[in-house]
């Protein structure tokens, strides 16, 4: 399958970094063709991409939207405390 010449495409960015998130997070980046980051890609603008892109908007920056990078893991899965810390009371 070859692309027309006038097909649209979208550039992304991959730009923050996966470490901490869900398989699924992870799965998307990989999916999506990203190796390392900083990462720019061109991709077809098909809604599948759209979607996609929209899944990891805060990893990932699209060219013409503006991307901020988020204020706390709201995503990231949570971990476990030592109960060895907090029973010494600090």
């Amino acid at each position: 399958m070859s692309e027309s010449p006038g097909a649209a495409t979208i550039r992304a960015t991959w730009k923050k970094s996966a470490i901490g998130y869900s398989v699924e997070m992870k799965a998307t980046i990989q999916s999506l063709g990203f190796r390392k980051l900083q990462q720019t890609r061109d991709l077809p603008d098909t809604p599948a991409v759209r979607g996609m892109l929209k899944k990891v908007d805060f990893l990932v920056a699209v060219e013409g939207d503006p991307w901020d990078p988020p204020r706390r893991g709201r995503y990231k899965i949570p971990r476990a405390r030592s109960a060895k810390k907090h029973s010494r009371g600090r």
